[in-house]
């Protein structure tokens, strides 16, 4: 736990340069970016008409495991002292000890930002043979969309990829002690299309779309099955609680794509595992009796699993199986590719998108409401009405690149013109929550 600690400590000061010097184009274990914006990455460069039409699918073998000591050491912004013991201090595993001689510790607080900091540079280093804006790169068609050792290169053709893209990145990988995976590496014409992140990207007669991933949709039906065989004995209500949750993130993570189609799919093959398990539980009843008992109509058309739970005092309470296709699809807004959450400057355009994501969620919305009535509707700067028409941006009193908390007690809506007042000549907002005052 001290090891934890130290790791924890010194992250503090290391994330904000990974940050700093990170690729605009790298989204794994980043702060305030995700698998969603790398997709949205992915639309915008193969979207267009005239598009690239190649990918070059890459995958770094064993990556963690991998890393040169050597190279980090010489190039990790920090103690060196402190980082060679991290890195030397071995693995164990019941009461064997195994040396690590490459690669950072996997499970380790710090060993994301140093694997991320040791892969960048290479979009970087595409742009050195590729400028931007100029006939070469025009022609070429290059962009990188990386999310930690899984990354996709776009080109015009392929043999532009294989001769001149992926001998740059081998050299690159190479002077890291890292490789790519001959089985995972491949080229793939946009008109077949390709896995990246769960998602299935592919044209049809000149038009991305998005879908989930054949194979993501098969471990996750399996998945499913798998829970609802091994609680053969437990009540509806507790296998709905147990199934919910699984249920709610997968399709969280897919509804900003092309999936309404895919999760009514989804929910039909859910609902026949269900009906199978309550078939057998009940061998001798009807088919009728069956729905009766589990199922709930909705709308007239859908069926609904239900189940009685008990509550904290012991009070009886039905519960509903989570449909995927119920989640509401909507558009991901990327993030931009130069903001750093740890810049001042970027203070206001971040506060900007917590605003959009929390309108996006009830959670979110129930602490909109939290603030507003305890603002009493006011705009503490200009003490004017806060509704929808003028609309509003969350703010932190105690800036966030300054160490201030995403908890309400650190939050005010404020007009958005009176955001900016705020921020420009760097004024206070007050905590009083009887009535903020600037």
């Amino acid at each position: 736990m001290h090891d934890r600690a130290m790791q924890a400590l010194y992250l503090l000061a290391l994330d904000p340069i990974a940050e700093t010097l990170g690729d605009p184009n790298s989204y794994g274990f980043r702060t305030q970016r995700s698998t969603a914006d790398a997709i949205e990455q992915c639309f915008n460069a193969l979207a267009r008409q005239h598009a690239p039409q190649w990918i070059l699918e890459g995958d770094i073998r064993a990556c963690f495991d991998g890393i040169s000591h050597d190279w980090l050491l010489a190039h990790i912004p920090m103690e060196t002292a402190m980082l060679q013991k991290w890195l030397k201090a071995g693995c164990m595993e019941k009461p064997v000890l195994s040396p690590t001689e490459t690669g950072v510790p996997q499970g380790g607080i710090a060993s994301p930002v140093i694997a991320n900091l040791a892969l960048d540079g290479l979009e970087k280093l595409l742009k050195a043979h590729y400028p931007p804006n100029t006939k070469r790169a025009q022609r070429a068609k290059v962009n990188l969309v990386r999310y930690a050792d899984d990354f996709i290169i776009t080109g015009s053709s392929p043999e532009l990829l294989e001769h001149e893209v992926k001998p740059l990145v081998v050299q690159f990988l190479g002077e890291r002690g890292l490789e790519l995976s001959p089985t995972k590496t491949h080229l793939t014409s946009i008109e077949d299309g390709f896995d990246f992140l769960g998602q299935h990207l592919r044209k049809y007669a000149g038009k991305l779309l998005i879908k989930p991933a054949r194979k993501n949709i098969q471990r996750f039906l399996g998945h499913i099955r798998d829970m609802v065989k091994a609680n053969k004995q437990t009540t509806a209500g507790e296998l709905i609680a147990q199934l919910n949750p699984v249920i709610r993130g997968w399709a969280n993570y897919h509804r900003h794509v092309v999936s309404k189609a895919i999760v009514i799919t989804v929910d039909t093959a859910i609902f026949r595992s269900l009906w199978s398990w309550a078939t057998r539980r009940h061998p001798k009843k009807s088919g009728r009796w069956v729905a009766k008992k589990y199922f709930r109509t909705h709308n007239g058309r859908q069926w609904t699993f239900v189940g009685t739970c008990v509550g904290p005092q012991g009070q009886p309470y039905e519960l509903a199986l989570c449909r995927a296709g119920d989640m509401p699809m909507q558009r991901h807004g990327k993030i931009k590719g130069a903001a750093n959450p740890y810049d001042p400057q970027w203070e206001v355009y971040f506060e900007e998108r917590l605003g959009v994501k929390m309108t996006h969620t009830l959670k979110g919305r129930r602490q909109l409401l939290y603030l507003w009535k305890h603002q009493h509707g006011l705009c503490p700067v200009c003490h004017q009405k806060i509704t929808r028409l003028t609309g509003w941006h969350n703010h932190h009193v105690i800036w966030r690149t300054h160490g201030g908390r995403d908890t309400t007690d650190n939050r005010v809506l404020l007009h958005p013109n009176c955001h900016r007042q705020v921020h420009s000549p760097a004024l206070d907002v007050a905590l009083s929550r009887s009535a903020r005052s600037v």
